[in-house]
């Protein structure tokens, strides 16, 4: 795939990873994209580069630009190595190139790829002059790593964004009006839930800033560039990031014997009586990341599973702990299970429950085989409950 001019003599340069199916713990369906710019000036500028697999990728679209060998700066927006990884490669190839990064960024890059490149730090407010056109800086740290920061150009009214507003999507299409919609935001969201949403006040702030720029380009680090709809994945941002929800119920569980399955089906009656749209996500067969991607805008997070072992199953316990890193604020829980002796499932679920700050619903705990009588039960107090 040849580099695909964004405005005039600024281009994408990126890898497509269409074969990426796990993204540290985050399954991605649909691949990835690894975004790098470039931009030719006076002072040829290289915007982020790729992970170091897909190196080659784009070293053949900058060469059919320009030598790479006259690269002047390689901006680098995020240390993390999907937006690094070439970096001593492209340095090698470019041996005059300056790194322009943040403070952390600096440090982060020191400590990933040594001290031997030609540095240049820069902070908010901090501009570079490339020639026709100049690039600012604007420092965003933890969103979603320390030495994060976004790169503008005034004068195309670009926004290098960085992770924020990024897909993992692998597409031959590059920008929003090419590429269906629904699968833009889908993605977006899930990116999100799985990678943002613990630095939802850091993105509140950073949205605040971006706000007082004239931006008539989004080109993030991940997946499709906004140029139509920079609208609506603003607004979806914004929603994302002040925590607020649907009335939606997620029911969430793994059994053994079928029940704290036949529970999780009364659970899920009593928030439907009340009107509440729900999920039932058995975690036998959904991904803990997908879950995530539901949670973003669930009012309820009710979690289910069995006692095994004095304990909850492991399917469960890897889900509670992805749930409490990404830390979604301000949401209702619910504990259920199914138990034979023990019992020691349904507390262990409150309390993990409670340590992710959520108000709870009375525990659902039934001995054995649920009758239909104690199902019945069970959805007439989570009407009760929730009336």
């Amino acid at each position: 795939m040849n580099s695909v001019e964004i405005k005039k003599d600024i281009y994408w340069v990126g890898g497509i990873d269409w074969d990426l199916r796990n993204f540290h713990g985050y399954m991605t369906q649909r691949g990835s994209t690894y975004n790098a710019y470039l931009i030719v000036d006076d002072k040829v500028t290289l915007i982020d580069t790729v992970k170091h697999y897909l190196r080659d990728e784009m070293f053949e679209r900058i060469s059919e630009i320009i030598d790479p060998s006259k690269i002047d700066y390689v901006v680098s927006n995020h240390v993390e190595m999907d937006h690094s990884g070439s970096i001593p490669y492209l340095m090698k190839k470019c041996p005059k190139a300056k790194i322009v990064a943040s403070p952390n960024g600096v440090k982060g890059l020191k400590k990933h790829y040594g001290d031997s490149y030609n540095y240049k730090t820069v902070k908010t407010g901090d501009t570079l002059d490339i020639g026709k056109r100049e690039l600012n800086f604007l420092l965003t740290p933890m969103v979603h790593w320390p030495d994060n920061m976004l790169t503008y150009c005034p004068d195309e009214k670009i926004l290098f964004s960085n992770d924020s507003f990024g897909q993992h999507l692998a597409s031959s299409e590059r920008f929003d009006d090419e590429y269906e919609l629904d699968i833009i935001m889908e993605e977006a969201k899930k990116y999100y839930a799985n990678i943002v949403l613990p630095y939802s006040m850091q993105v509140q702030n950073e949205l605040k800033a971006a706000s007082e720029l004239d931006i008539e380009i989004v080109a993030p680090s991940h997946g499709i560039i906004f140029r139509k709809y920079i609208d609506k994945i603003v607004e979806k941002y914004k929603k994302w990031s002040s925590n607020k929800y649907d009335k939606k119920a997620l029911i969430i569980y793994d059994t053994m014997w079928k029940s704290t399955k036949k529970i999780a089906y009364a659970v899920q009656n009593g928030f439907e009586e009340n009107g509440y749209n729900t999920r039932m996500l058995n975690l036998q067969y959904n991904h803990i990341s997908d879950i995530m991607t539901e949670v973003l805008n669930a009012e309820y997070i009710c979690i289910g599973s069995p006692t095994l072992n004095n304990n909850i199953m492991p399917t469960v316990a890897s889900f509670i702990t992805y749930l409490k890193g990404l830390a979604p604020r301000d949401r209702k829980g619910l504990a259920f299970g199914s138990y034979g002796w023990g019992g020691q499932s349904i507390g262990i679920l409150h309390e993990e429950l409670k340590d992710c700050g959520f108000d709870l619903l009375e525990d659902i705990k039934i001995n054995y085989i649920p009758s239909e009588k104690q199902l019945d039960e069970i959805k007439n107090n989570i009407i009760e409950q929730i009336s």
